[in-house]
Parts: structure tokens; C-alpha cells; sequence
């Protein structure tokens, strides 16, 4: 997937306290301008916060995977308009 011509926040998520993770990355997520994008850095696959974004916003939530591990999962978050399809 070609790079994003936009801003983009890096987030590596072993920098947030665990309690407050999924609310911070909610927060972010929901606040993005229509062309900016978040990425996410963690150890693990985010499945769950993909499961409860989408669960959220529905076809809104723009899900890449740029890394797939073993060690580093990299995810970009976009928030798309209505009408828009991102597949990842």
C-alpha cells in the first residue's frame, strides 16, 4: 500500500498504561480529520481493538496492517468518510 499523503500521528501503544489504551486510541481515533491517519506500533495483533472500532463505526473504520509481526504490529487508523472503502 503506497504511503499516505496526509498527517500522521505514530502511536506505540507500550507507551500508554494498559488501563487506558483502548479509551486513548477511541479518543484519537474518533477525533482524526478526514485526511489524517493514526498508526499504531504494538507486540501483538490489535484484532480486538479492530473488532471493537468496527463494532463502533462500522465501514467508517479504515484498518491497514503495514507490519504483521512476530514481534511488531504496525496498523493505520483512518476515520473515512461515509461512501468510502479502505480494505486492509
Amino acid at each position: 500500500m503506497p504511503e499516505l499523503n496526509c498527517t500522521e500521528r505514530v502511536i506505540n501503544v507500550a507507551d500508554i498504561d494498559p488501563q487506558y489504551r483502548h479509551a486513548i486510541l477511541f479518543r484519537l481515533f474518533e477525533h482524526l480529520a478526514p485526511d489524517d491517519s493514526l498508526q499504531i506500533m504494538v507486540d501483538h495483533d490489535p484484532r480486538r481493538l479492530r473488532l471493537q472500532l468496527e463494532a463502533r463505526h462500522g465501514s467508517r473504520c479504515g484498518w491497514s496492517y503495514l507490519e504483521t509481526g512476530p514481534d511488531l504490529w504496525r496498523v493505520r487508523l483512518r476515520l473515512l468518510d461515509r461512501g468510502t472503502e479502505d480494505h486492509g
